[in-house]
């Protein structure tokens, strides 16, 4: 290319859309102007822009088509040009694009007489990527365009939403006449009439909003489309069934229609290319698929696979590249296949480039693109980009200081989030209309068993396709939608409150079925005014729901457990003793205690024979007896851990036995790992506390039942503080057993001395980029893993950094990644990126903690990993649509929080985990119908991260799970039109779900506990006690 010529105007000068005068700012350097044209005749060409205005540009013929577009660039001072393209129909009439590196005399035959479309070329997979406004309109303006000639394809809701933040941006805010008139006389859609009530609709409720925000919004809910940024290739598999191909930021995706069936992730190709009319997809060696290594396509034409190939060449390179590709080096004597390569910036030098540019932007408006009414100021109908002091930004999510909770009374005119997210900021990317009648796709959900059941089946980490995706060789659509399965029972009626429609997976929504019980608002009027409001009682109450979860979990143990693996032969007197002679005690004498309890709740609420309440609203005796009753059983429970051992022991020397308790966690009713079971009478002794002291806060002194639970609760507090100790360790034990069933290469992670810290998911830099990888910090080492290369449930070991002599130091600005650090260690260094800014402090925190603890300490200095598991060789990173081996085979089984956090990018502390557990709550809600106002009654459990559904506290095992890390937890706004007290909001990405309590007290309650699992606490607790619990 020629260098840049100072003293060169371009000659293709005009008005670019209101632009004042061309400062040859373009995809070049800064302070270059674009290239001088090259000697030679020049042809005038004619370039159709975004806005269908035509523009001309007289350039030599033997210029490169690079040159071309850096003019166009150029005339409209765009800065993000590389995201853009221009495309011309060919003498084959194919779309193609022109290349950057071609002479322009070699790709038009006659330019005189050929438009070339200045176009979207690379779809980015968040607008947020896109930091000028201008970038943000020509999108906006693109999607104009697809949504016109119908390609880009979406149900009336969305059509309707979207077209709603068009004549936003084109006529301002709603008047009715106005804007029927306008809709009346401009098409957005194909078929447009019978949406124009629902448009206009819409349209009412953008008031307010500038242009650049409507063009924001518009991006928001046209990037959660399928078919966004989709341009369809037809093709056909080997049994000629018709498809079409397409490439996307994450792949290569394959279509039935209108229909997502299959999508090849990069990380799973090894090659791409074609011969003749055949497109070939070379896959990566993987022995958990049944594909073939080689994947055939069969195209209408040569050409039609060549123009394929080169926009899938563009795409990897444009996304999963650092820096533009070198062009291979001209061979001495013969060539062999195409010398095509990618010409221009990726993606990353895009941002970087726009981020650490110095010259001056030049500042514009957006203004309403329509001339107004009379009654309206004229606007300009073009963008601008004059400087206005009015100048205003489109809106970014920020962070909310919101950390208490508001009187449910009035949670319509507050909401309460629990995350980093701002409410505003959320309900402008998801308008309540929009998840009333979300996009519909065929997206389903599937639990683990279906997962696992056929690992041919592609997962996505956030949503599971099901029913249309067939992953055989041959690429044909399946029919029939699968039942998911969750802990083995068949998931029913999915009824999340989702904006585009979609299906949650497992990892991400309960799948419950409508058919259960619901309460009318009338029986819920009557049972409030019935039953007593004291917050006392509901204090009791929630004692009586915890200890009848409580029970059922001893009688996993007793029963389940003894059923299964207690009466086998193989299963020594040693572990039954240690097991049923803690346990059965516990179970009997738990039993009548809960039998206490319910009847004193049944004299509380007046459901039975007694005619003097006053003498039985109250808790404190029973409590204050059973709790004396109880301190004889809990001498031996500061030996939980020996049982943990015993069992560990047993099973490592009996693969009899180890089958029998693997087998026996895969049932129904183990909806927890075993070894929590076997904590959970020292969990329960902290319950008992907690609710004693909200007893005792919420009593005058005066109160007859404040002296029997003040003296209930001096007996469980001494009990609690003899055993504080030894149960930190105890659970730091059953995290590292646990642990261990999830790790493939770890010879003796369980030693003495070695503490859990922290685990979760970060990016490590490599040859390859940024691969994803599994990270687990102990006080004296940190593992890194990956998923998806074995045949089970757990994760690949890929190394170790000892934590003795390693230091941390920040490194975003050294490697240009977001939210780097290194990790350097006496033989290797790592690094490494975390998915946020918080999450980066949370594991430099942990780390410099870990380092200090390793000074210190003298913990376990022994090799982890065996010798055939080195770091020489990184692994390809693990696809987005990898089946997940959650679960053995059966699919049955509570899912790993390891797991939970790889799928969704978080991290957990021990701390975290510990709260977790002992932060248990139970009782009745009322979930809210997805397509109506009813709302229907569940029995839920929440504990280990988890919120599990049962349809009544008497069954045995859940119907569904929902784990809660990565949601966010708030009360419903007022435009949900949700008019009822104490409702609360669960949502994660595009999954919302709504649940009612009871009162206020239990309202407080569950926004406690949840915000326990989904709000991370600021510090890590190690053993040697120095950390408070969170």
């Amino acid at each position: 290319m020629a260098e840049p010529d100072p003293d060169t105007i371009s000659s293709g000068a005009g008005q670019r859309l209101g632009a004042p005068e061309t400062l040859g700012i373009s995809t070049l350097d800064p302070g270059h102007r674009p290239p001088a044209m090259p000697p030679g005749r020049h042809v005038t060409i004619r370039v159709r822009m975004l806005d269908d205005t035509e523009e001309l540009f007289d350039i030599s013929q033997k210029a490169s088509g690079k040159v071309l577009f850096d003019l166009v660039c150029s005339h409209m001072n765009l800065i993000e040009g590389d995201y853009f393209g221009l495309e011309f129909q060919n003498q084959q009439k194919m779309m193609v694009w022109l290349d950057h590196i071609k002479p322009i005399i070699k790709q038009l035959r006659r330019p005189k007489h050929t438009i070339l479309r200045f176009s979207v070329k690379f779809f980015p997979p968040d607008h947020a990527q896109l930091l000028e406004e201008l970038t943000r309109y020509l999108f906006a303006l693109q999607i104009k365009q697809d949504l016109y000639c119908g390609r880009l394809t979406c149900n009336d809701t969305s059509a309707a939403l979207m077209v709603s933040y068009i004549i936003q941006s084109e006529i301002g805010d709603f008047e009715e006449s106005q804007c029927r008139s306008h809709l009346l006389n401009n098409n957005y859609i194909p078929d447009q009439m019978p949406l124009i009530d629902k448009i206009m609709e819409f349209h009412s409720k953008n008031i307010g909003q500038t242009p650049a925000e409507s063009d924001y919004h518009l991006l928001e809910v046209a990037r959660r489309l399928e078919m966004y940024g989709i341009r369809l290739h037809p093709a056909k598999d080997r049994e000629g069934t018709k498809l079409s191909l397409t490439v996307a930021h994450t792949g290569v995706l394959v279509f039935q229609g209108h229909t997502k069936i299959n999508a090849f992730n990069w990380s799973k190709v090894r090659k791409l290319s074609f011969k003749r009319k055949r497109f070939l997809i070379k896959l990566r060696p993987d022995l958990n698929s049944s594909y073939q290594d080689t994947l055939e396509f069969l195209m209408p034409s040569r050409d039609c696979c060549k123009v394929f190939w080169k926009i899938c060449v563009e795409y990897h390179a444009f996304f999963r590249l650092f820096e533009e590709p070198k062009p291979k080096p001209k061979p001495v004597l013969f060539s062999r296949g195409s010398s095509f390569r990618f010409s221009g910036r990726t993606q990353k030098q895009v941002i970087e480039y726009v981020k650490e540019s110095e010259f001056k932007k030049i500042p514009f408006e957006r203004k309403h693109s329509r001339v107004q009414y009379s009654s309206r100021v004229q606007h300009n109908s073009r963008l601008s980009p004059l400087p206005s002091p009015s100048h205003r930004e489109v809106p970014t999510d920020s962070g909310a200081p919101g950390d208490r909770i508001d009187s449910p009374r009035r949670h319509w005119k507050e909401s309460v989030l629990v995350s980093a997210e701002d409410p505003a900021a959320s309900r402008a990317r998801m308008s309540p209309s929009h998840q009333r009648n979300g996009h519909e796709e065929r997206t389903g959900s599937v639990s683990r068993t279906e997962e696992t059941r056929s690992p041919t089946r592609q997962t996505h980490p956030e949503h599971l396709n099901t029913g249309v995706v067939s992953n055989s060789p041959h690429l044909s659509a399946s029919s029939g939608h699968s039942h998911g399965m969750v802990n083995g029972q068949k998931s029913l009626e999915l009824c999340s409150h989702s904006p585009d429609g979609r299906l949650p997976s497992p990892l991400t929504s309960p799948l419950l079925n409508d058919a259960c019980s619901v309460r009318t608002d009338d029986e819920d009027e009557v049972r409030r005014k019935r039953f007593p409001t004291d917050r006392a009682y509901f204090i009791a109450k929630e004692l009586l729901t915890t200890e009848r979860t409580y029970v059922k979990d001893l009688e996993v143990v007793t029963v389940s457990f003894q059923s299964a693996v207690g009466q086998d032969e193989a299963t020594p007197d040693s572990l039954k003793d240690a097991i049923f002679s803690t346990f059965e005690p516990l179970h009997k004498f738990h039993t009548g205690f809960l039998r206490e309890v319910e009847q004193r709740l049944a004299l509380w609420e007046g459901r039975s024979n007694a005619h003097i309440k006053g003498d039985y609203q109250r808790i404190g005796d029973v409590l204050l007896k059973n709790l004396q009753g109880l301190k004889p059983l809990t001498a031996n429970l500061s030996k939980q851990s020996e049982i943990l051992l015993e069992l560990e022991k047993v099973c490592k020397a009996s693969r009899r036995l180890e089958g029998l308790c693997r087998d026996f966690e895969l049932q129904k009713v183990c909806y927890i790992p075993l070894n929590v079971f076997i904590l959970r009478p020292l969990h329960r002794l902290i319950h008992y506390k907690q609710i004693l002291e909200r007893l005792c806060k919420h009593y005058p002194a005066t109160h007859v039942d404040f002296r029997d639970c003040r003296a209930a609760l001096a007996d469980v507090s001494e009990v609690v503080d003899q055993l504080q100790g030894s149960l930190i360790k105890m659970e730091n034990l059953q995290k590292l057993l646990e642990l261990k069933k999830d790790l493939i290469g770890v010879d003796n992670l369980v030693v003495p001395g070695r503490e859990f810290i922290r685990l979760g998911c970060l990016s490590k830099l490599s040859g390859k980029g940024l691969q994803q990888r599994m990270f687990f910090l102990f006080n004296d080492v940190i593992l890194y893993t990956s998923r998806g290369m074995t045949a089970t449930n757990q994760f690949k070991v890929h190394g170790q950094l000892p934590l003795h002599g390693m230091t941390i130091r920040e490194s975003e600005d050294e490697w240009g990644v977001p939210h780097a650090f290194t990790l350097v260690g006496q033989r290797q260094s790592v690094v490494v990126a975390a998915s946020s800014l918080v999450e980066m402090e949370k594991w430099m925190e942990d780390v410099k903690m870990a380092i200090e603890m390793a000074k210190t300490s003298n913990g376990p200095s022994s090799e982890l990993l065996t010798s055939s598991l080195t770091d020489n060789k990184e692994p390809s990173p693990v696809s987005e649509n990898k089946t997940p081996l959650v679960g053995p085979p059966s699919g049955q089984g509570p899912v790993p929080l390891s797991v939970i956090c790889w799928y969704r990018v978080q991290s957990l502390s021990f701390s975290e985990s510990c709260r977790s557990l002992e932060n248990q709550l139970s009782g009745n809600l009322l979930r809210k119908f997805k397509n109506s106002n009813g709302w229907q009654k569940l029995w839920v459990v929440f504990t280990n991260f988890s919120l599990f559904f049962y349809k009544s506290h008497q069954d045995d095992y859940p119907l569904a799970s929902l784990p809660l890390l990565g949601y966010s937890v708030t009360v419903p706004s007022e435009s949900e039109n949700i008019h009822k007290d104490y409702v609360f909001k669960l949502h994660f990405k595009s999954h919302v779900y709504y649940f009612r309590s009871e009162s206020e007290y239990t309202f407080e309650r569950w926004m406690e506990v949840i915000r326990s699992a989904t709000v991370p606490s600021s510090r890590a607790r190690g053993l040697n006690g120095k950390e408070t619990r969170a």
